[in-house]
């Protein structure tokens, strides 16, 4: 593995400039590559992580092992574990990228003027893309072969927890693009632990660096939203909300519920709230707060959720705003609809927020007054997945308004240019 932990304070803004030269090269000559190109270049890095599988587990073992000596919590160690099926995950998300259509060159739009001329406007690269992330490795595969699926450079920088993995993953990358004499500096990953190179690639490396995209705490993405000196799009914490209406179908509101939360409490789609109409609480929450107890998880209620089940622990203000990412569940009595809603909209993140209901009406006002990314019907939060969207994975999920929301995949990597054919027009 090409791991370097320590470049000199002297020579760390000359080697992130350098990256971004060659990010950039790399990027005009992705623009020269057809569609077949990318597709070959993602292929060939499928089959090279699925050979470098036993590399990418020894690099992730010792990984592990430093986690667990600095102390990291569990959440963390389940985002960085790697094993024989979480790489072959990574591998089929790479295939499903390559066999995503190609998003480049596609028109979005065409018209003809009464003058003649003809209009399209049509999808084009963003160009470098420096994406900056904490501790899953499997997003060093997912950013760079999204990138390179749409036809952009990557810079990647990972968090130091996942730094062996990380690297393991690029060399396996960078090897299959060369193989394929495709440019290899396409995807680059940082070489330095040191926190300085954050701040580097949020200046824009001199302008070669076109957006950001952190993916992180809360304080990572604050960190990036303030310092950065180029387009952001962010992705905030997963305050995730589930409302049980009075309409909904008991057996289905358990299963949704616990899913939600508990099929894996590290992700950012985890269930972190669940909102209950006090119409329906009194029957259904000891079942609901029965099946999540026996799957291990801890409730913090408010005082009328405490009522129905003693057993809660008793929630606090920082709870409604807390993204646990663990075994651990805030529960409110709402009432109704509306009082589901007004919880939403002053704690939500505007991540993902489900409702589960039999009743359509009510259904459709939830989808239609909630302002998130994603909202979903009778569906659990852990569908907040690029790879479940179709995308054939994510970047992140965007909870911004610019330019991209929900789910960043191939598409959401590229912006547009105006296209205008003539025939000799003048303006007159």
């Amino acid at each position: 593995m090409t791991v370097q932990t320590e470049i000199p304070a002297s020579d760390l803004t000359e080697t992130m400039l350098d990256m971004g030269v060659r990010a950039r090269a790399a990027s005009r000559a992705l623009g020269r590559l057809d569609a077949a190109d990318r597709t070959r270049g993602l292929k060939a890095i499928a089959a090279a992580i699925r050979a470098a599988t036993p590399t990418i587990l020894e690099a992730n073992r010792l990984d592990m092992e430093a986690a667990r000596e600095k102390g990291l919590d569990a959440a963390m160690l389940d985002r960085l574990a790697l094993d024989q099926a979480r790489v072959e995950g990574i591998v089929s998300g790479v295939e499903a990228i390559a066999a995503l259509p190609d998003p480049i060159g596609r028109e979005m739009a065409r018209w003809t003027q009464p003058n003649g001329l003809d209009f399209a406007r049509a999808a084009v690269p963003l160009g470098v893309i420096g994406i900056i992330y904490e501790s899953r490795p499997n997003v060093t595969a997912d950013a760079g072969t999204l990138c390179l699926r749409s036809g952009n450079a990557a810079v990647l920088r990972c968090g130091s927890e996942s730094t062996r993995s990380s690297h393991a993953l690029v060399d396996a990358m960078r090897a299959a693009l060369t193989k394929e004499n495709l440019p290899a500096d396409a995807i680059q990953l940082v070489g330095t632990t040191d926190r300085a190179a954050v701040g580097q690639m949020l200046s824009g490396l001199d302008g070669k660096v076109d957006v950001i995209v952190p993916r992180g705490g809360r304080s990572l993405v604050e960190r990036v939203q303030k310092d950065a000196r180029v387009p952001v799009i962010g992705h905030l914490e997963g305050l995730c909300h589930m409302y049980v209406d009075a309409g909904a179908d008991p057996q289905k509101a358990v299963d949704l519920v616990v899913n939600a939360k508990m099929r894996r409490t590290g992700v950012c789609g985890s269930l972190e709230t669940l909102l209950i109409d006090a119409a329906v609480a009194e029957a259904l929450l000891p079942v609901i707060a029965a099946a999540l107890t026996e799957a291990g998880c801890e409730m913090r209620g408010d005082a009328a959720a405490r009522v129905i089940v003693p057993e809660m622990n008793t929630a606090t203000e920082a709870d409604w705003g807390t993204e646990y990412l663990a075994p651990i569940l805030a529960v409110a009595v709402v009432d109704g609809l509306d009082g589901a809603l007004a919880h939403i909209e002053r704690w939500s993140s505007g991540h993902t927020d489900s409702i589960v209901t039999e009743d359509q009406a009510i259904a459709d006002k939830f989808l239609g007054r909630v302002d998130s990314a994603i909202v979903l019907h009778n569906a659990s939060t852990q569908f907040a997945d690029g790879g479940e969207f179709g995308f054939g994975a994510e970047i992140g999920i965007a909870t911004g308004r610019i330019h991209a929301r929900g789910p960043v995949g191939a598409e959401q990597l590229t912006i547009y240019k105006y296209v205008v054919r003539g025939t000799g027009q003048t303006r007159p």
